[in-house]
């Protein structure tokens, strides 16, 4: 083929439609950090014979959200028997490994049994990946697996483990270190990872009272019982949040839900109304941050950000308590005037965005018996995918009405882990194993050998 009938056909092929293209998953919660994506052609069923690409063994139990750029697929996992914290890195067009780079990391670390190391889902610029991996600190790596720096933010301890992923922003890296006796906002350079700035949150005294927070004092104060600054804590990513002209670093702490500059780490507001545990990271949508925080009186609440100062009575649209049994650990998601999340009983609900008003509640009943859920739902294209930790998804119409579309099932893997979308696929990461759904014979990025360096191209299975 000549070089003017090569370019002919690069720019006659490449005229088509190439949403794929941008159908990066960069982290946690996509390419937003809010849940929401705009694939439009995503399966909506799938079995462990239908409509998967490939699946592939994974060494042992994790609960991170796989992330994805071009053709590569990045997963943090912990191999626990050898002490080591690493990232993997497969080849999305057929699952194969293609490195896997991590310290070692012997010292005990306290957590909750179903949350091991390596929580924190990776994220990448699609020139670096960067993981925290607790104790043993925050690495860099390019993307054939060397590393280019690492950092030792020191001890993080608590009784549950942790789980905040380390977010990008221009030339920042943000982490949410803790939670813990020791616990920060820190922003590094990517580049480098020095530090560019460093915030500490307010912290909880140590004279805090159970009963101040919906405990009873006669049976919080027994002999041996934990202190409420021990309990409490924060496992929130963080988000960026657009307010008006300028972009806001929204963290969710125990108490309290703030914002911070994020070229200079400046406190610009705080809203009080979380309960003791974020376990839950901010969500956005329509101009509003939303947060769910648990603890013995759960709470979710809605803020309109670009406040200054405590902006509970001038900012928070709305404060509500839902029952201690339904709080929720994944995040939510906006979507036209509603808020739709899944509780960790296994409940999806929808509530009006501008008054927290319960639209409707349906419990997901799915093939097994773990129907409660860990993981946050995904939007895309008007439907709602949301996972148990029986590694069913349903699929769910985002609307008013309640509409369940599909109830799909891979074999009833343990699973607390989220969904990832991109470019057409569904990437699901169990306990045992991760695979990539998406139809036999779709359209997916691929590189030409005979392309021009740098350029990614759409290519038919087998071509």
């Amino acid at each position: 083929m000549s070089m003017r009938h090569r370019i002919l056909w690069w720019a006659t092929f490449l005229a088509g439609p190439l949403s794929v293209l941008a159908g990066e998953w960069p982290g946690w919660r996509g390419p937003d950090g809010n849940g929401s994506c705009r694939e439009k052609n995503l399966p909506l069923h799938w079995s462990t014979n239908e409509n998967v690409r490939w699946h592939v063994p994974l060494p042992e139990r994790g609960n991170s959200t796989p992330i994805v750029w071009g053709q590569r697929v990045f997963i943090t996992q912990a191999i626990e028997k050898e002490n080591r914290r690493t990232v993997m890195c497969f080849d999305r067009r057929e699952g194969k490994l293609l490195w896997q780079a991590g310290p070692t990391w012997a010292e005990k670390e306290l957590t909750y049994p179903e949350n091991p190391p390596c929580t924190p889902s990776p994220v990448t610029d699609g020139k670096r990946v960067i993981v925290w991996f607790g104790s043993a600190g925050v690495y860099c790596y390019d993307f054939n697996g060397r590393e280019l720096w690492h950092r030792d933010l020191g001890r993080q301890s608590h009784m549950w483990g942790y789980a905040a992923s380390p977010v990008l922003y221009r030339d920042l890296c943000f982490l949410n270190f803790g939670p813990g006796e020791r616990c920060f906002v820190i922003a590094l350079d990517k580049r480098t990872g020095r530090t560019v700035w460093q915030q500490d949150p307010p912290a909880l005294g140590a004279d805090a009272k159970w009963e101040d927070y919906g405990g009873e004092a006669k049976y919080m104060e027994q002999p041996g019982a934990l202190k409420l600054s021990e309990v409490a804590g924060s496992w929130a990513t963080p988000l960026v949040v657009r307010a008006g002209r300028d972009d806001e670093l929204v963290v969710a702490f125990a108490l309290r839900l703030m914002a911070f500059a994020p070229k200079t780490g400046a406190a610009l507001w705080s809203c009080d109304g979380p309960n003791i545990g974020a376990y839950s990271s901010p969500f956005f949508g329509e101009g509003i941050v939303g947060l769910n925080a648990n603890g013995l009186k759960n709470s979710l609440l809605a803020v309109r950000p670009g406040g200054r100062g405590n902006v509970s009575a001038s900012h928070r649209l709305w404060l509500q308590h839902p029952d201690d049994s339904k709080g929720c650990i994944g995040a939510g998601v906006v979507f036209q005037g509603h808020i739709y999340q899944v509780n960790w009983m296994g409940f999806a609900e929808c509530r009006n965005l501008k008054t927290g008003e319960l639209v409707w509640e349906e419990r997901l009943t799915g093939t097994g018996a773990r129907n409660s859920s860990w993981a946050s739902p995904v939007l895309a294209g008007g439907r709602l995918y949301a996972a148990n930790r029986n590694a069913d998804v349903f699929v769910l119409r985002a609307a008013p009405k309640f509409e369940c579309l599909a109830t799909n099932s891979i074999g009833g893997e343990p699973m607390n882990a989220s969904l990832a979308a991109s470019a057409g696929d569904i990437f699901i990461r169990t306990d045992k194993q991760l695979w990539c759904i998406g139809p036999a014979g779709a359209r997916r990025i691929e590189r030409f050998p005979s392309a021009p360096a740098g350029t990614e191209s759409l290519a038919a299975d087998g071509f």
